[in-house]
């Protein structure tokens, strides 16, 4: 069976950050064709099309990142009724400049925790958006709005919940059918 690498991006910067340990889980519930691997956006500067003639170092470096993987799964707080800015900064960073779009055809999905009761249904509703403009294919379903509770994950990424286990290894397992149907549909390179 084919392996796919997947790219995981955590919307928020925090080290504590409750959404890391969901990330932390999935990686943990991933089927064995997913291999997981974090890409930091923490060093990217605020973007401008100054830089589009001369990327800097970081930015150079997340691209390549981006480009090194089959899929993006972006894990994400919500802010304010709306995605982190530092999110939307890497974002911008990743679809420019103009003609070298880093999620063109790129397979992706949205997920993300949050304590209030709606989740991070708002933010991922804005983020879906910005990601059909960047021609990204995504997963729009099965749609998932964690509500988290203190000790629903541990430090190590172990959900302890069985229900929220069992829909989140689900989740994993449809994201690598869904990257799988992409690719029969949209071969690399093509």
């Amino acid at each position: 069976m084919t392996t796919y690498k997947v790219g995981y991006l955590i919307g928020s910067l925090a080290r504590e950050s409750i959404n890391r340990r969901l990330a932390n889980a999935l990686v943990h519930l991933a089927p064995r064709e997913l291999d997981m691997a974090e890409i930091s956006f923490r060093d990217l500067p605020i973007y401008s099309y100054d830089y589009d003639a001369d990327y800097p170092p970081p930015a150079r470096a997340f691209k390549q990142a981006l480009a090194a993987v089959d899929a993006v799964l972006f894990v994400t707080p919500e802010y304010n009724r709306s995605i982190p800015g530092g999110l939307k900064n890497a974002i911008d960073w990743a679809s420019r400049p103009y003609g070298q779009n880093s999620f063109t055809r790129k397979p992706s999905a949205v997920i993300g925790t949050s304590p209030g009761a709606i989740g991070t249904a708002i933010a991922q509703q804005q983020l879906r958006s910005v990601l059909s403009f960047c021609n990204s294919p995504q997963m729009n379903a099965p749609e998932a709005y964690i509500q988290y509770k203190d000790g629903l994950i541990s430090d190590r990424g172990e959900v302890t919940n069985p229900t929220t286990e069992a829909f989140l290894s689900t989740y994993m397992q449809d994201l690598h059918a869904f990257i799988m149907r992409v690719y029969t549909v949209l071969p690399r390179g093509a």
